[in-house]
């Protein structure tokens, strides 16, 4: 279609006869997210309230969709750019982020990060370094105020005010570290998502990045999980994936729309969880315990 004919096809939205209107918008659909640009320049000319707000449920649904498109073809392309994961949730809410935006403002805070941390430093001092920088220089630090914000699932938020949940913050911390060479990944606990450092050579300790960096043992996981009479198991313990990391996210962010009553962004958000559960996806973690 050329821009009359899109032009036109939009300008039916405000037919009389809904029959019309309800064949407008099914092929609105069909087209998707290339007439967003054109569907807003109609609602800015409009002062029709109804008309308007049938925009931007047609602009909502259009961008949702791209959503769930980006989301399979990243879980597709093997999940290997978590940073792209992020983005991918982080435009449900915010559909004009950039990804290369999100890429520079990483490098910058690398760039904070790399002069501190030496390669010839142990492990724990490599990650001292890297905790001073972090909560001291660059004022990252826990959202306790706002725990169930949906802002902490969103990178973009976290990385403008500095402040996230546990998972989110860990992410940052953790992709920070692998661009200056720490072998550090995450863990999926129960209630709390933390890292670990797990050096070929056999070292491995695990960092709680919602305590500051906190440096505890395996022994420390062994009565965390006697404490919550859960039997053991390796996903308490070793390297998760960074599908677990998305998945996980995304069932916070469905428990933070269930605590702020929006149905249906819950609805929506699991949807996106469905286009990346695996069969084997049994474990629902995520960082909200039962009582919060």
């Amino acid at each position: 279609m050329n821009d009359n004919e899109i032009k036109a096809l939009i300008s039916l939205l405000d037919d009389e006869d809904q029959e019309v209107v309800q064949h407008v918008e099914t092929r609105i659909r069909q087209i998707g997210g290339q007439l967003i640009p054109y569907l807003e320049t109609e609602w800015e000319g409009s002062f029709n309230a109804s008309l308007q707000k049938r925009i931007e449920e047609l602009i909502h649904d259009l961008q949702y969709q791209s959503v769930l498109e980006r989301m399979q073809a990243w879980k597709n392309g093997g999940a290997m750019d978590l940073l792209e994961g992020l983005w991918v949730v982080a435009t449900y809410q915010y559909p004009d982020l950039s990804l290369e935006k999100l890429r520079q403002d990483l490098e910058q805070l690398y760039y904070e990060v790399w002069v501190e941390v030496k390669a010839d430093m142990h492990p724990v001092d490599q990650v001292r370094a890297l905790n001073n920088v972090f909560f001291n220089k660059l004022k990252f630090a826990a959202n306790t105020k706002h725990f169930h914000s949906p802002a902490n699932s969103m990178i973009n938020q976290v990385l403008e005010s500095r402040r996230g949940n546990p998972i989110s913050l860990c992410v940052i911390y953790m992709l920070i570290a692998n661009k200056i060479g720490l072998p550090i990944y995450g863990v999926n606990l129960p209630n709390l998502f933390v890292l670990t450092y797990k050096a070929p050579a056999g070292v491995q300790f695990y960092i709680n990045v919602f305590n500051r960096g906190l440096v505890f043992s395996k022994n420390d996981i062994d009565h965390y999980i006697a404490q919550l009479n859960l039997k053991q198991s390796d996903i308490f313990y070793q390297p998760c994936s960074n599908l677990d990391i998305i998945r996980r996210m995304l069932r916070n962010l469905t428990l933070s729309f269930e605590k702020n009553g929006d149905a249906e962004r819950v609805k929506e958000v699991e949807r996106m969880l469905d286009f990346i559960k695996d069969d084997e996806d049994s474990l629902p973690l995520s960082d909200y315990s039962q009582k919060s």
